[in-house]
């Protein structure tokens, strides 16, 4: 009986299982470090928004607290975005006539609210609350990153799941003082884990990773 395939096959058919498997890793690969990456995360990217705002200046520059725009961080479950009489309380006095600050004038003067674009934006099936992280401990910076250095805002971390739940498994590697919560310049000391356990058990802090805990 004649020989149906030519004695290469074998070859070709190992080589091609081989491309096959190495493609499938290559790709898997791809698609992990396209998910992590800027293009999905949009971590390290500056976003429009109605006007160039500097933290940086602000607050290292200023030395404006967080809370002074950031109202509610403490009580509630939102932050807070400063209204448009924050910024007048400084703005009717200083640079008051700067025109990249028109927009703000505009909103003050006809009542319509400023149209930032959102840098965190977790998705609507994601339950977070600011107040108890910040009366837990945790830090803007280990969230937002050093805000006081950005000249213009942008996103820090990826807010992944993964990501929180590390914190959560963890919380002893992460939380500070209560006093030390809004300081952006703040250096965990060589002992943090120590610290952190003894900060866990003084404000009662629990390693909540449940389903429940971020999706009500």
């Amino acid at each position: 009986m004649a020989q149906l395939f030519h004695r290469s096959a074998n070859s070709i058919s190992k080589i091609s299982l081989a491309a096959a498997v190495v493609g499938a890793g290559a790709l898997l690969a791809f698609a992990y470090t396209m998910d992590r990456g800027h293009y999905i995360t949009d971590v390290a990217v500056v976003k429009e928004q109605p006007v160039p705002f500097s933290h940086k200046h602000h607050v290292t520059d200023d030395g404006i607290d967080c809370r002074y725009c950031h109202t509610s961080v403490e009580t509630s479950s939102f932050a807070g975005i400063p209204a448009t009489e924050i910024c007048m309380s400084c703005h009717s006095q200083i640079w008051s006539n700067a025109e990249i600050l028109e927009p703000v004038r505009t909103s003050y003067r006809t009542g319509e609210s400023l149209q930032w674009t959102r840098i965190h934006d977790l998705p609507d099936f994601v339950y977070f609350n600011h107040s108890i992280h910040i009366n837990k401990g945790v830090g803007c910076a280990t969230c937002h990153g050093r805000v006081d250095q950005m000249p213009l805002m942008y996103k820090q971390n990826t807010l992944y799941m993964n990501w929180c739940v590390n914190c959560h498994r963890n919380p002893e590697k992460y939380v500070r003082p209560r006093d030390q919560v809004f300081n952006m310049a703040y250096e965990a000391p060589a002992n943090q884990e120590e610290l952190g356990r003894k900060l866990v058990d003084e404000y009662h802090i629990q390693s909540l990773t449940d389903c429940y805990t971020c999706h009500r």
